[in-house]
């Protein structure tokens, strides 16, 4: 088991090596010019449809199984979780302070990479057996492209990844982290998210989205809160944490000590692994979206990296650099909780504690959604029950073991997996994407004249 454990690990770093970050940033970067920097120029209008809701009787009318903002949420729920902390602690550790600067840039051109995989997952989506929508980078791979192997090989990667990324790997940060400091075990634990996941799973993909309407706001306001609150009580520190941050990345002594190359790859992998943009897992929930236009939900999504990578991620590594404690020795959740310690004492950990539990559940509500939605693709509708109970058994199993080396190591690779089908299909319908853009560019000039 051991060496099959080393050959795992060997495999991931293949997949998560140089070549697919190059590529992840690359088609970040073509699109980013491609759209004329969209993230840019539309993130108004994105956050406004987004958090300023409809007229109910006008969402009636779209097509789709969620509102805007549920799709926004249910994408949110998967992506912010563990790597918001644990991620950018070890990007900080592993590479230096100016990886924050590399997790910000990967999460700007990223802005664009999450709106096309949006505005092609609606454009493409279908309606099945059940009449819920159903979309995501297989569909598009398939009917866009015209590969369907391809869009199978996403939802095999998808539909396994869910399992650990998704699933065991959470479950079990949540267990460890509640006997760590409350003494909870492990079992009862594992009993509880069992339960508590089976009721918003089984009632699919409107019962997640009113849960994680509800959910996701409050948890991101709880540690986004404890965050500002560092921020502002020692604002003295912001401009000195900046400058270290910076000083890092591109002084000559960075450069040429080879610290530069450390911060790169440590700071664009954390980005990508806590956003996921061009993984293809997001685009699965903004295709169940209420929209009249693919472009409305598309700035809607690229909206999740602002939130998740630029906002949530960039409070983390602040606080971080400016306690000091990534010199310390300590790593991952530890450092973290260290870090708002040092500032709030023990209610600092304590945020950081809770934040974590609620992070990560988030993370296995919303990933078992992309998980059923790729099992399907495959097999159909009798496959959605068995998944989905196979998925809260895994959550259980997750919570009570003590070691979840094999399933890291085999997320980790199938994670890496999905996006390269899924990058694939942006740039090749890159095109698309052009077109219709441009197509919503004319809908929003008209509702500016209408409005005017």
């Amino acid at each position: 088991m051991a060496q099959f454990e080393n050959w795992l690990t060997t495999l991931s770093d293949l997949v998560w090596g140089p070549h697919l970050l190059i590529l992840l940033i690359g088609t970040g970067i073509f699109l980013t010019v491609r759209l004329g920097f969209i993230q840019v120029t539309r993130l108004g209008f994105g956050l406004r449809e987004a958090f300023i809701p409809k007229a109910k009787d006008e969402q009636k009318k779209h097509r789709g199984d969620i509102t805007h903002f549920q799709a926004l949420m249910t994408a949110l729920a998967a992506t912010v979780g563990t790597g918001n902390m644990v991620g950018v602690a070890t990007a900080v550790v592993l590479g230096g302070p100016g990886a924050i600067v590399w997790m910000w840039l990967s999460g700007f051109i990223g802005m664009a990479t999450k709106y096309a995989e949006a505005i092609l997952a609606v454009k493409y989506r279908v309606v099945d057996e059940r009449g819920e929508i159903a979309g995501g980078p297989m569909y598009y791979l398939e009917h866009g492209l015209k590969k369907r192997w391809l869009g199978m090989t996403f939802a095999l990667f998808a539909a396994v990844a869910a399992f650990g990324i998704g699933n065991g790997v959470q479950t079990n940060s949540i267990s460890l982290a509640l006997n760590t400091s409350f003494g909870v075990p492990l079992f009862v634990t594992g009993i509880v998210l069992m339960v508590l996941t089976a009721f918003v799973i089984l009632g699919g993909v409107k019962a997640i989205g009113k849960v994680v309407g509800v959910f996701v706001p409050v948890m991101i306001f709880a540690y986004v809160g404890g965050g500002v609150t560092i921020l502002v009580m020692n604002a003295e520190l912001i401009p000195s944490a900046f400058a270290t941050i910076f000083s890092s990345t591109f002084s000559a002594e960075a450069i040429g000590g080879g610290a530069l190359g450390a911060a790169i790859r440590y700071g664009v992998a954390r980005g990508v692994f806590s956003n996921e943009a061009g993984l293809g897992s997001a685009p699965i929930a903004a295709a169940a979206a209420k929209t009249d236009f693919p472009g409305r939900q598309a700035l809607v999504s690229m909206t999740q990296v602002l939130i998740d990578t630029l906002i949530v991620c960039s409070i983390t590594g602040l606080t971080i650099v400016m306690s000091g404690q990534y010199a310390s020795g300590l790593q991952g959740i530890e450092l973290t909780q260290a870090s708002f310690a040092y500032f709030l004492g023990p209610i600092g950990e304590l945020i950081v504690t809770i934040s974590l539990v609620f992070f990560a559940f988030s993370t296995v509500i919303g990933w078992c959604y992309y998980g059923e939605r790729s099992i399907y693709y495959l097999f159909g509708e009798r496959s959605i029950v068995p998944y989905r109970i196979m998925y809260i058994v895994v959550a259980g199993l997750g919570a009570m073991t003590t070691n979840l080396n094999l399933i890291w190591a085999v997320s980790d690779v199938f994670n890496g997996l999905m996006a390269i089908p899924n990058l694939i299909g942006l740039l090749f319908l890159s095109g698309v994407v052009v077109a219709e853009t441009k197509r919503f560019e004319l809908e929003m000039k008209k509702e500016r004249q209408q409005a005017a």
